[in-house]
């Protein structure tokens, strides 16, 4: 249910860009959603379809792209990607190092949309 609230950010963010752009319809929106990102896809589309109902994003797609995680080495700064369950016992591939901090994978923004 977390979701909703997000949609709901998205959603005025993309009215708040079409606002004012010679803008028809809204026909889909590139998201980018970190790995790490407790979202799901199908709610997302399931809360924007009920709040962009009346709106120029009407029937509008969303096109979720799913982001890596990404960790940097704290002793060599090399950045690296890793995969949700070798969180905590990552291995830097630079040094051998374990001390990693994360620098991407809860993100989520937009990355364009299409319009009419």
């Amino acid at each position: 249910m977390h979701e909703l609230p997000i949609t709901e950010r998205i959603l005025d963010v993309v009215l708040r860009h079409a606002a004012g752009q010679d803008v028809h319809r809204i026909v889909r929106v590139h998201l980018r959603v970190g790995a790490l990102a407790d979202l799901e896809d199908h709610w997302i589309q399931h809360y924007f379809n009920y709040l962009s109902r009346g709106t120029l994003a009407e029937n509008a797609e969303l096109a979720i792209t799913r982001a890596p995680i990404r960790v940097r080495c704290r002793s060599c700064a090399c950045s690296f990607e890793i995969t949700r369950e070798d969180l905590g016992k990552a291995t830097c591939p630079g040094c051998g190092e374990t001390g990693c901090e994360l620098v991407s994978g809860r993100e989520y923004f937009i990355e364009n949309m299409e319009v009419l």
